[in-house]
């Protein structure tokens, strides 16, 4: 039984010995963490200059106020000037692909157009 004994205590040793490095609160400590805290800690902000902001914010002026819209003294005169104007249209050409396609549209109007578009498709491919 002795020898049992004997290897039951040099197992608990060796297992013991076997266990050295141990993970402790001081192994755990971040280094970059503390050098960080203690930079922090340590800043000191530069004084604020009497004058810093000159140069940076520009001084407020009030917009010119605006002049009241006047009304035309002879308004009986503008408007015939605009009753006889004649309108402004703007002449737009058919393109001559257009044209040389719709043969039929070129002097008919919206009529022939309209005639056109209600009328039968025939496929010539078929």
């Amino acid at each position: 039984m002795s020898t049992i004994l004997r290897r039951a205590v040099g197992a608990t040793r060796t297992a013991s010995c076997a266990r050295t490095f141990t993970s402790s609160a001081a192994a755990r400590k971040d280094i970059v963490q503390d050098l960080y805290l203690k930079e922090i800690k340590a800043y000191k902000a530069p004084p604020a200059a009497k004058d810093a902001h000159v140069g940076v914010v520009k001084a407020y002026t009030m917009p010119p106020t605006p002049k009241v819209p006047a009304l035309p003294t002879d308004l009986a005169s503008e408007l015939s000037a605009y009753d006889s104007s004649e309108p402004v249209t703007a002449s737009v050409a058919t393109p001559a692909s257009a044209a040389s396609h719709h043969g039929e549209l070129a002097d008919g109007g919206a009529e022939a157009f309209l005639e056109l578009c209600e009328a039968d498709v025939h496929d010539e491919h078929h």
